[in-house]
């Protein structure tokens, strides 16, 4: 037989094309992450907003924009993993946070989007943050890894050697990542499992810790005395940092291998996926020359400008490539802003528009994001839906997509709402949603009614978690229909619900998956 021929026939279900006819059949798909990204600073999503985003907002008019897409979780890592593994986050081993120095969290055979769609025959590559945890090696075998002193100093790691546990091993042919937020060490960049620069430093090393004109905002609270803090937002960690690497220039270092990427694979005959996840608009808030002084909204909005242009940019060139109609460009963020009453008060501005809280809550402003899809071939242009979908859906969605039937053990809390895709925009997708704040709260809301586990915020803000008094609540009830600013708690009034709730929320914790329980998918 054939050696090509033989090569389509053993790469799994739903790969039964010849590659001529790839792009025909699959669309190219490029997923935009930003990172801390509010609702509200889509200006689409928010008609208040002090910052206008003008390439994103043209997704939403030649696409669809989804009124209540939530993250996986609230946080980083936790979001991060339910996009890539269709699961939720709560269902793995907890570890010791070391910032960039994680040990991976996906589970060396556990199956991903990116390993879903290379199945299906797509070139596939990861390029951003990561923060999904990596193996590294030791310079010293008889010294641990990493110590609570060493993430302000020098470590005992030799980025000489082969960084394992990435996307590299994890569904993707290609990739070049950061290895956490761009406010944690280590600050480099890792091309297919080799840091591209292993002459190491250490950050103070190069930016002083504060400028003559630094003061002091709330957020100097999370730093260390020897941190960069420079201005509210624009602070990051002491700690070891490539020779080469530069804070200021990561988000467009980080665009200009995404579209070289499109541009190298784009014209030919595998379709592509192309997982960007940016460095902003989370802390540091460092734009470049290009964008400083050009918003209202400071520097954070000069941020935000410049992933409208990074968007911008890729649309562009999905354009130049003629391309456009088979490429489903997507738009989202991994949570809520980390955006605190002082910054409402301040700059005028709800980065979680609309919703109580912000990044790390359980209230919905920790995970209720921007969501836009852009498909030519198949979306109608101009449509909104407005029922929920999560994150963790993206899994189903692209194995409907692909025509492949998903494993018991395979993306357990997904649900596909590629129909909504296809037109039918009244559909709901799921029956339920679950939520997971930075403390490990867990939250669900299931029709009208959210339900979150104890009293307060379960994550920045404040209160972040209270102790119940006697015939006081021990969790939250909202009926998000008719209070959707969760002002109201309505645990002692409607105790049934609560418990209702409560029970469906531990049934799914503890069967271990919510889809198949719940019938809502085929097998």
């Amino acid at each position: 037989m054939n050696f090509n021929l033989l090569k389509i026939f053993t790469l799994g279900v739903g790969s039964f094309y010849t590659y001529a006819s790839f792009s025909q059949d699959k669309p190219n798909i490029v997923f935009i992450f930003a990172d801390d990204m509010g609702y509200g600073d889509v200006s689409a999503n928010n008609p208040y907003s002090r910052v206008n985003t003008p390439a994103i907002d043209k997704l939403a008019e030649q696409g669809i924009r989804f009124m209540e897409a939530h993250s996986a979780g609230s946080v980083s890592t936790p979001s991060r993993y339910g996009l890539l593994t269709g699961r939720y986050f709560f269902r793995t081993p907890k570890q010791q946070e070391h910032w960039g120095y994680l040990s991976p969290y996906i589970e060396p055979k556990r199956e991903t989007i990116g390993t879903l769609l290379q199945k299906s025959g797509y070139t596939t590559a990861c390029i951003g943050k990561w923060h999904l945890g990596l193996n590294w090696m030791k310079k010293d075998e008889n010294l641990p890894l990493i110590s609570d002193l060493d993430t302000q100093r020098h470590t005992n790691i030799d980025f000489n050697l082969p960084v394992s546990g990435g996307p590299d091993d994890l569904g993707f042919d290609y990739s070049f990542i950061m290895p956490a937020s761009l406010d944690m060490p280590p600050y480099l960049f890792i091309r297919n499992n080799q840091v591209v620069d292993p002459e190491i430093l250490l950050t103070a090393d190069v930016y002083p810790n504060r400028l003559d004109e630094t003061m002091d905002a709330w957020d100097r609270k999370h730093t260390h005395e020897e941190d960069i803090y420079w201005e509210r937002g624009v602070w990051w960690r002491n700690g070891e940092m490539s020779k080469s690497f530069e804070v200021e220039k990561c988000m467009d270092d980080i665009a200009q291998e995404g579209i070289a990427f499109i541009e190298r694979e784009g014209k030919k005959d595998k379709p592509i996926f192309l997982y960007l996840p940016l460095t902003g608009p989370h802390t540091p808030w460092v734009p470049n020359k290009h964008f400083k002084g050009t918003t209202k909204l400071g520097v954070y909005g000069d941020f935000i400008a410049q992933i409208d242009d990074i968007v911008a940019q890729i649309t562009q060139k999905i354009t130049e490539l003629g391309i456009e109609e088979e490429t489903m460009i997507i738009f989202s963020s991994d949570n809520g802003a980390a955006w605190e009453r002082e910054d409402v008060l301040q700059y005028a501005h709800q980065s979680n528009w609309g919703r109580k809280g912000m990044k790390g809550d359980a209230w919905d402003g920790g995970h209720h994001v921007p969501l836009i899809i852009k498909w030519p071939k198949i979306i109608k242009p101009g449509t909104t839906y407005k029922y929920d979908v999560s994150l963790v859906d993206f899994y189903a969605t692209f194995a409907d997509l692909t025509k492949q039937n998903l494993k018991s053990n395979v993306a357990e809390d997904s649900f596909s709402f590629i129909e909504v895709l296809r037109g039918k925009q009244k559909k709901e997708t799921r029956d339920h949603i679950v939520y997971l704040s930075s403390s490990g709260k867990l939250a669900i809301k299931k029709g009208d009614w959210k339900y979150i586990e104890g009293i307060g915020s379960g994550g920045f803000s404040s209160p972040t978690r209270l102790t119940p008094v006697k015939n006081g609540p021990t969790g939250q009830l909202y009926n998000t229909k008719e209070d959707v600013l969760e002002s109201n708690n309505l645990f002692l009034v409607k105790p049934q619900m609560a418990n209702r709730l409560k029970t469906c929320l531990e049934d799914v914790v503890r069967r271990g998956h919510s889809r198949r329980d719940l019938g809502l998918l085929n097998n």
